[in-house]
């Protein structure tokens, strides 16, 4: 995309940072991916907006957050990336409510308890948002540090772990359509599943233009900051016992069919330590695929391919990817 393509660019008030011919090896976790033609960082979602207007309509646009659930083919990307990560960062208390033990208003004050509302952006990594909780002494939050992405990430693919779910906590959410229109959505107007989100008016026609989650509230009930942070500590040590932390993966390649579990399937197929190229199926975790160095999008994608059709013609269960697969071939 030229210059010249962005109208009036030089002419607005962007805030933010423009770059073209990234390698978006620089911005997925598993540290492959070819060149996307633009890459705006915005200042702020008021930037973001101005930036949206500013493209040109039939400019395809992909919001990357901090890429750990993505890959992006080696062909690279045509069109726009905004990276929402550093980018929309605010988290903040918005206030607390009192609901009734079925979550609407209650005339009984023996029956009501006190719930906290946190504004998360898009760009907040689970991590800081577990903590954050922690410290305003806030409980359900912790399973969010298990979960090595952004809001915008989770809420778009309802990501969780231990037990705990994103939508569980969403209140509401904003997001932007490609024109650059903020709207606030209320959580009953989607459809919420395993990895899955949509809205609900979607589920009968075909989906319009994707929609950039920018925000969402989340509620939380009161707790002991101290024992928060007990239970993300001991998660993180789980983690770092189990999961191949210390080469390059996505986290989780495929989604856990109902009432088993990917890697286990993995395992049985004897597929731990496969290898195609530089991209390997981690020894340590079936259901992670490892950068082991040198591989290419081509590798990990040819190697999701491979497990997934020993998977299926050995056990009969079709595993489905977690991991969001976008860009052209080389």
């Amino acid at each position: 995309m030229n210059m010249s393509e962005i109208r009036n660019f030089s002419d607005t008030t962007l805030r933010g940072k423009l770059r073209r011919a990234v390698a978006m090896s620089r911005h997925t976790s598993w540290r492959v991916g070819g060149v996307a033609d633009c890459v705006y960082q915005p200042a702020d979602l008021a930037d973001l907006q101005v930036f949206l207007r500013s493209l040109p309509s039939d400019e395809t646009v992909y919001a990357v957050g901090l890429g750990s659930n993505l890959l992006v083919r080696d062909g690279g990307l045509r069109g726009t990336v905004i990276l929402l990560h550093g980018a929309l960062t605010e988290l903040r208390l918005v206030g607390n409510d009192t609901l009734s033990p079925q979550g609407g208003e209650s005339g009984c004050k023996d029956a009501e308890a006190s719930t906290t509302t946190l504004y998360v952006e898009a760009g907040i990594a689970g991590a800081k948002l577990a903590r954050f909780a922690a410290l305003h002494n806030l409980a359900g939050a912790a399973f969010f540090a298990g979960i090595p992405g952004s809001m915008g990430g989770m809420l778009a693919m309802n990501a969780g772990c231990y037990g705990s779910d994103t939508w569980q906590h969403v209140q509401s959410v904003q997001v932007l359509t490609r024109s650059g229109e903020l709207i606030a959505r209320r959580a009953s107007e989607y459809e919420i599943g395993y990895r899955s989100v949509c809205r609900r008016e979607d589920l009968t026609e075909a989906p319009p233009v994707e929609n950039i989650f920018v925000s969402a509230s989340l509620q939380f009930s009161p707790g002991e900051g101290d024992i928060e942070r007990q239970i993300i500590k001991a998660w993180l040590s789980k983690r770092i016992a189990t999961q191949p932390l210390n080469l390059p993966n996505a986290g989780s390649v495929f989604r856990n069919p109902a009432g088993d579990y990917a890697a286990r399937l993995i395992e049985s197929c004897g597929l731990k330590g496969k290898q195609i190229g530089g991209a390997q199926v981690s020894p340590k975790h079936a259901n992670f695929i490892v950068n082991m160095g040198g591989a290419s999008a081509a590798d990990i994608e040819n190697l999701i391919g491979e497990v997934r059709a020993t998977v299926a013609a050995q056990t009969g269960v079709d595993l489905h990817p977690e991991v969001k697969i976008m860009g052209e071939v080389a």
